[in-house]
């Protein structure tokens, strides 16, 4: 089992959990909510494998105590959420933050309480907003706009001032750049959330473009943010979020935004080993997996990966590690999750030399070193390319990193996230502080390399980067680079 994808898995089945386990209640915004950080402490303590991965307990002990003071201090709740942020962003950890997936209805409209969101979705290109899509419903902004002032502040201090309250594994900056961008992917984007916390923003704002226009818009609320999203609308348990193009020039090209597969009944097992296979039958030139935007979920690629090798391929199997056999009960009222076997790994978590003041979990392995992907189907003989970029961080992460050590296909985009040293994932709890309502995720799981790695994501083996003109003119650049390697031979 691997890490989950955060945006989808947990806000379907977490979030459901949350619900059904933790009753409503009125929301205060004012009061002592000190409280909770001895709550939160005590659930770190007892149960994130990964706290102490990069910050030592003295710098933690820091941290806690000037969340303490700022939640004892009269403050707003955007202020008390911006002392939280940087505190769980400390810890280094692609799936710990404060989650609106899983809080209750009356904290996420504390949250996103108001018309404060730009209008329009954009990247960062060389650390510089450009405008993708207008969200304006004027055509105030065109795609490839370069955004560098809102409200006189400009966007490139924004940025330094949204990094560190970034989600993401170590010192993987790239990963937490991609977070704040708004590509209208999620429910809920991390730019939305963070952007008010260092710039208030109400109604109206003022943005200054590169080209010397200055444009004052209508902000957007958080139901028309969501109403702008691609394929906002539900789709049904069974649909393939997938797409398959098999163009004239002979290459097949797999769009694949998610792997976050699981309360859906669509057999993605069955037809992707059936694309894999009709590759060979079809007599197609060359694959091109598209990855950017997955952040991950099931381990779709292994399939992929079983067509494309001559014999089965023995990996480092990734040994899972937790800080606890059995949850202890003053954390139990605090704590929901999907799966009530969580609480207590019983004997699936044990004590080893190897690793002192962690337990060793058996619960998905027998324990072996090494773990296999067996050669299955037609095997394609074709070149194979996979476009990946910094939201590849869990399972995606891993796809990329084998591709990248085996050579079975050619890495081109940008530097994935996730890293090298290990991530933690794979289980979650998701822990309610009880005075302020607010729900922090808490993976359970860590995985730790058996060699000394970089503290880094995978660079890809060809780095193709984006371009404001790029954007404006509709070009994509990775797929391109990809056609051409595949068509020269």
């Amino acid at each position: 089992m691997t890490g989950s994808s955060r945006r989808h898995f947990l806000s379907l089945s977490g979030a459901a959990a949350v619900a059904a386990a933790l009753p409503r209640r009125a929301f205060a915004t004012d009061g002592d909510w000190s409280a909770d950080v001895s709550v939160l402490d005590a659930a770190w303590s007892a149960l994130h494998p990964g706290l102490l991965r990069y910050q030592t307990r003295e710098e933690l002990d820091a941290r806690l105590a000037r969340l303490r003071t700022a939640w004892a201090t009269p403050g707003s709740f955007r202020e008390r959420l911006l002392a939280l942020s940087r505190v769980t962003a400390a810890v280094r950890c692609g799936h710990t933050y404060p989650s609106p997936y899983n809080a209750g209805e009356p904290v996420r409209q504390q949250m996103f309480p108001d018309r404060s969101l730009v209008p329009f979705a954009f990247r960062w290109l060389e650390r510089r907003m450009v405008v993708t899509a207008d969200q304006s419903g004027a055509g105030l902004f065109r795609a490839g706009d370069v955004i560098e002032t809102i409200d006189g502040r400009t966007t490139g201090s924004l940025l330094l001032d949204l990094i560190p309250l970034a989600r993401a594994d170590g010192a993987n900056d790239a990963k937490r750049v991609s977070l704040m961008e708004m590509r209208g992917d999620d429910r809920f984007e991390a730019f939305d959330l963070h952007l008010p916390l260092v710039l208030p923003l109400k109604d109206r704002a003022v943005f200054g473009l590169a080209d010397g226009r200055r444009i004052e818009a209508p902000l957007l609320t958080l139901s028309e943010r969501q109403a702008a999203r691609p394929g906002a609308e539900a789709t049904a348990a069974d649909a393939n979020p997938w797409t398959l193009d098999k163009g004239e020039d002979g290459i097949v090209r797999l769009t694949m935004p998610g792997w976050a597969l699981y309360n859906s009944s669509f057999d993605w097992r069955a037809w992707l080993a059936g694309v894999m296979d009709d590759l060979t039958g079809d007599g197609a030139r060359g694959l091109i997996v598209d990855l950017r935007g997955n952040e991950g979920g099931l381990d779709c690629g292994d399939v992929i990966l079983s067509r494309l090798l001559e014999r089965d391929l023995v990996v480092d199997a990734q040994q899972r590690w937790v800080r606890y056999r059995r949850v202890p009960d003053a954390l139990r009222p605090h704590l929901s999750t999907w799966d009530d076997s969580f609480y207590d790994w019983g004997d699936q978590a044990q004590a080893s030399s190897e690793r002192p003041g962690f337990l060793r979990l058996t619960r998905w392995d027998e324990g072996a070193a090494t773990s296999v992907i067996k050669a299955d189907g037609r095997r394609f003989g074709g070149k194979a390319c996979v476009l990946c970029d910094a939201s590849n961080s869990s399972a995606t992460f891993q796809f990329a990193r084998t591709v990248k050590d085996t050579g079975l296909a050619t890495l081109v985009g940008q530097t994935t996230g996730g890293n090298r040293r290990g991530i933690n994932g794979g289980a979650f709890m998701f822990l309610k502080l009880p005075t302020s309502g607010i729900v922090v995720d808490l993976p359970l799981i860590a995985g730790f390399p058996t060699t000394p790695q970089p503290d880094a994501g995978i660079e890809p083996d060809l780095p193709v980067l984006t371009t404001a003109q790029d954007l404006g003119l509709g070009h994509d650049p990775q797929m391109a680079a990809a056609t051409r390697l595949i068509l020269q031979g």
